[in-house]
């Protein structure tokens, strides 16, 4: 291992594993060696929670006090909503969960793509198809000028304004790699098909390893958006089980501090999930609630989104299909409910993983984000004409919804839903506390229903086929006299911009 302009370069993989985790960056956060994510606390809770039937009356308190205050619910209410199974106050609490969704993010969906960048791997994760060893999966790492190609798609055929980029963990996928494709999806400009008008990646967020306060700083110097990882597991012995102890991925407690590095290096836009099918899913749903609440303490601000990947086949494992924590559509969306409702203020994202008529039914479950046209082949999009819609070789995972993103649209608007491509948030500033405290008292919805509404008009007249554009139009409409409802001083203002959107004037937001 080597330092070049302060960060540390690794010969190989083995370099790697040996000496990448800085255990005084873990010793920080868990003073005197106890970790914020108590296993025995959370059996304990979920052993007394399921010891009698839950108490209506308790829990349309605690529905009552997440909508009043939105503030993360103590893990014991919450382990006492993971208990309810009764269909009325179940829908009483998806209910709930839909009206503290609307009133945080109004009635509409942010979407974006996943956009993988490698499939190399130091690690040895048994139900992942990236895993070190898994002869059955083909290898690459994309390039800058192929990178270009997916972007021309993604932003100049697809219309996509937001990523999530996705990395395998190798020394060569480095973050000098991570932060050299940042800028180049930044700079990579297209135009749109319809109009002629430039379209481009407004937003990157990124999912990827664990890194250290030093390369998350240089990570937020190149502008990314919300650094995402997920758990997969927070029940230890199962995590180390999955896991194995020789991979950097081995430690858990490097994972788990993960989001406070962010927090100290500036990164203040955090993802949390956890990998739904490798263990009981209460549990999870606690440790999630814990982590959140971690995060709170030390730095004032939890995650700015939690997403729900469920367990999916993948080459070269039999653990996805073996499992025995797989769980239901109908539990699935309990998760969803519950989480709602114990982390009020956060942003939900339930991805292709799912199928159509299970994401369908989340987006009133407290659902806030989905991806559509998905390809997660390393150069999938680009490359979709030579290869099958899924090559199971070429992917982490398999997915389950191929919808594209005009027909996610359109289903979205005949349920009264807009479509957000809003990105103006991030680079208006309006993160980390400050979009925290805006989302709680429901001030960033408000901003959002006007973005979402100009950047919808954008892509309507850029990229959707005359049919989609004369369905979504009454939607556009009601929504304009909604703004002028609310805000009539303002909208004049907002008429203003969206006139000029219309005009072909891009990228207007406030």
């Amino acid at each position: 291992m080597t330092t070049v302009n302060g960060l540390r370069k690794f010969k190989d993989a083995q370099d790697y594993r040996e000496h990448f985790v800085i255990q005084e960056q873990i010793d920080k956060y868990l003073p005197g060696g106890r970790h914020f994510v108590d296993g025995a606390l959370i059996e304990t809770l979920l052993a007394k929670a399921r010891s009698a039937p839950p108490d209506p009356s308790r829990i349309r308190e605690i529905i009552a006090r997440s909508e009043e205050t939105r503030a993360t619910l103590p893990p014991e209410d919450a382990a006492a909503l993971l208990q309810v199974d009764d269909p009325d106050l179940l829908e009483e609490m998806r209910a709930a969960a839909d009206r503290i969704k609307r009133a945080v993010y109004d009635n509409r969906i942010v979407v974006f793509a996943p956009l993988y960048m490698s499939n190399l791997c130091v690690n040895g994760c048994t139900y992942c198809g990236f895993r070190e060893g898994n002869s059955s999966q083909k290898r690459r790492v994309l390039s800058m000028d192929e990178l270009k190609e997916e972007v021309d798609v993604l932003a100049g055929k697809i219309g996509h304004k937001r990523v999530i980029a996705v990395y395998g963990e190798h020394p060569s996928t480095s973050t000098e790699y991570i932060a050299e494709t940042i800028r180049t999806v930044y700079g990579h400009a297209c135009k749109a098909p319809k109009t002629g008008a430039p379209a481009g990646i407004r937003r990157v967020n990124v999912n990827a390893a664990p890194l250290p306060v030093e390369d998350l700083r240089v990570l937020h110097d190149v502008g990314i958006g919300t650094f995402q990882v997920f758990q997969e597991t927070y029940h230890r012995p199962t995590y180390e089980k999955l896991h194995p102890a020789w991979s950097v991925k081995g430690n858990y407690d490097w994972r788990t501090t993960c989001f406070h590095r962010c927090m100290e290096a500036g990164v203040d836009d955090v993802g949390l999930g956890a990998l739904f099918g490798l263990y009981d899913w209460q549990y999870e749903v606690l440790a999630l609630v814990m982590h959140a609440r971690d995060l709170e303490r030390w730095f004032g601000i939890g995650p700015h989104t939690i997403s729900f990947p469920r367990l999916e086949p993948a080459s070269g494992t039999r653990v996805p299909e073996e499992s025995p924590y797989l769980i239901d559509d109908a539990t699935f969306r309990r998760i969803l409910v519950a989480t709602r409702l114990a982390v009020p203020y956060t942003g939900m994202i339930v991805t292709c993983r799912e199928r159509p008529e299970s994401r369908n039914a989340c987006l009133e479950a407290g659902m806030t984000q989905l991806d559509a046209s998905s390809n997660i082949a390393i150069k999938g999009y680009s490359d979709s004409a030579k290869i099958s819609d899924q090559e199971k070789s070429r992917q982490q995972f398999m997915l389950a919804d191929n919808r594209s993103l005009e027909e996610v649209v359109r289903y979205m608007a005949s349920r009264g839903i807009i479509t957000s491509f809003c990105t103006a948030g991030y680079r208006c500033g309006r993160t980390g506390g400050c979009i925290m405290d805006a989302l709680k008292t429901g001030r960033e919805g408000k901003f959002c229903k006007i973005n979402a509404v100009l950047t919808f008009r954008e892509w309507l007249d850029d990229f959707a086929s005359p049919e989609t554009v004369a369905m979504c139009e009454p939607l556009l409409k009601s929504e304009l006299a909604g703004i002028e409802k609310w805000l009539p001083k303002f909208y004049p203002t907002v008429l203003k911009q969206y006139e000029a959107t219309c005009k072909g004037s891009r990228d207007l937001f406030f």
